[in-house]
């Protein structure tokens, strides 16, 4: 037992890089930093530099695999056609979509050890000898931050104290034991937080990032909490009134939505009002959610991968803002050729030419119709929240945004949460900002195609859909229904290391 803890030990301390397909992804490298470790299992080590260290390990959400993509692939916003011999990947896409993964997925087990093993290095801030009340503060939102994650997808949170050693067993928390836990993080971090309103990059962790996770926290407790992960979900007012009370919290630190014509600058260096908490990298991501949507003819050349089904496109009126937007390059200039929001039709260079498809000598015109295997290199309509014009200003993804604040508690009020204004009026609210039209009625189907509209390719669908019941549901060519896929299994790897560990059910 001795030698598979310590390597269950190491496989918390140190990221696996993440897998190779065929578009070329860069492995996630950490600082190195030097840990002292006494028989006893204490550690000591610089708080400031682990702290730095923790806040750069947030890229594991800037990748289009792992993580992204066990939100997203697994969703009825974005599929990942294999186009010939591209994106076929020993199908990790396929499973992911069709709701067919096992225990032995690589993106199942490299997340795992990602978020485990930047969760326990947080704790190593808080073990530190010259750690400060803020920067324990910060690391106890960032081991929230992690640990969220971990009980979202998988239902069990390993959790080895700083001064356990490498013989015994890491405890392992149940989803229920896991969300105490987090929320008193949050609730012990929130008095040494600091105060930080809106701005276009925000990086650190706030007293609205803690409200906003907290407010997510509670709005999901019904899942969290339930005797089965299959459901069935009650969703207790009480909860629902403590969701709104800390929406509010969020808008009391002066964040707002963006005004009509601006929906796309949250995805830039030019956002004004939403942005609560971002991850900034200066190279290799976001530019991922850009390539690997962007046609091999396009400038910049892209993979040609994953687009979004035509169902959930046709949710959109074409009024909307969110469905389309202007370039930010002027004509003549790089990137004048590629729109935000969804590319679809036929795609033009930077002199505003049409593109043709060097694969069949055709106009480039991405289509609605798009197959999950054999799909030729123009189907399926594409995603461009984040340009590759903004990009060059300087990269960053976001994790925490108003909007989602905001119609968490619509959804809270809806759901009987005591508030105000009455949600269908928030809801509208929102839709006039966007240049929508006013819905008439406001219940669980509308509710989820708004956060859609609103979040789409924002890492958020698959926790909603389970939410509102709808995962194990039927979309184009998905037609597993096994409701035990709520949660991801625990990689086998774990369970050797850790005998504290249980397969999930299903698995």
């Amino acid at each position: 037992m001795k030698t598979n803890n310590k390597k269950f030990l190491l496989s918390m301390v140190l990221s696996l890089s993440m897998i190779a397909s065929c578009t070329k992804l860069e492995p996630n490298e950490q600082d190195s930093i030097v840990i002292k470790e006494s028989g006893s299992g204490t550690t000591s080590g610089d708080a400031v530099a682990l702290l730095e260290s923790s806040y750069k390990d947030l890229d594991a959400f800037c990748d289009q695999a792992n993580l992204y993509a066990m939100y997203e692939h697994t969703s009825d916003e974005l599929i990942p056609p294999t186009r010939g011999t591209d994106w076929g990947d020993n199908g990790v896409w396929r499973t992911l979509y069709s709701h067919t993964w096992d225990a032995t997925h690589q993106q199942v087990r490299d997340n795992w050890n990602n978020l485990n093993s930047r969760s326990y290095k947080t704790n190593q801030v808080l073990a530190a000898g010259n750690v400060k009340p803020e920067q324990a503060a910060e690391a106890k939102f960032l081991r929230a931050f992690y640990m969220f994650y971990v009980m979202d997808l998988y239902g069990q949170v390993p959790f080895r104290a700083i001064t356990d050693g490498v013989d015994v067993n890491p405890k392992v928390f149940s989803r229920s034991e896991a969300f105490d836990f987090i929320v008193k993080d949050l609730t012990e971090a929130l008095p040494k937080l600091t105060s930080i309103g809106p701005k276009a990059t925000n990086t650190t962790a706030s007293k609205a990032a803690a409200y906003a996770l907290l407010a997510r926290l509670y709005l999901n407790k019904a899942v969290y909490t339930a005797a089965s992960a299959e459901g069935p979900f009650t969703f207790a007012p009480a909860d629902m009134t403590k969701v709104v009370e800390y929406c509010d919290l969020v808008t009391a630190e002066g964040f707002s939505l963006e005004g009509k014509d601006n929906y796309f600058n949250n995805f830039t260096l030019n956002a004004k009002n939403e942005i609560i908490l971002t991850v900034r990298h200066d190279s290799g991501t976001p530019q991922n959610r850009i390539y690997m949507v962007l046609h091999y003819d396009q400038k910049p050349s892209g993979w040609n991968g994953f687009a979004t089904l035509a169902d959930f496109y046709n949710k959109f009126e074409d009024s909307d803002d969110r469905k389309h937007g202007k370039s930010p390059a002027a004509k003549g200039e790089d990137y004048y050729g590629i729109q935000r929001g969804f590319l679809e039709g036929q795609q033009y260079n930077d002199k505003g030419d049409p593109i043709i498809n060097s694969r069949n000598n055709k106009p480039l015109a991405f289509t609605k119709d798009v197959t999950l295997s054999g799909a030729s290199t123009e189907k399926g309509i594409r995603v461009m929240k984040y340009h590759p014009k903004d990009y060059d200003a300087g990269a960053q993804y976001v994790l925490l945004r108003y909007a989602d604040v905001y119609l968490m508690k619509a959804e809270a009020i809806m759901r009987g949460g005591t508030g105000t204004p009455p949600a269908l009026k928030m809801v509208n609210d929102l839709r006039d900002s966007r240049k929508a039209s006013a819905l008439t009625k406001l219940d669980e189907a509308a509710m989820l195609d708004e956060r859609g509209r609103e979040l789409y390719w924002e890492g958020l669908r698959r926790m909603d859909l389970i939410r509102f019941g709808k995962f194990n549901t039927t979309w184009s060519e998905k037609t597993n229904t096994e409701a035990f896929r709520n949660l991801f299994p625990i990689p086998q790897i774990a369970i050797d290391s850790n005998p504290n560990l249980k397969q999930n059910p299903g698995y």
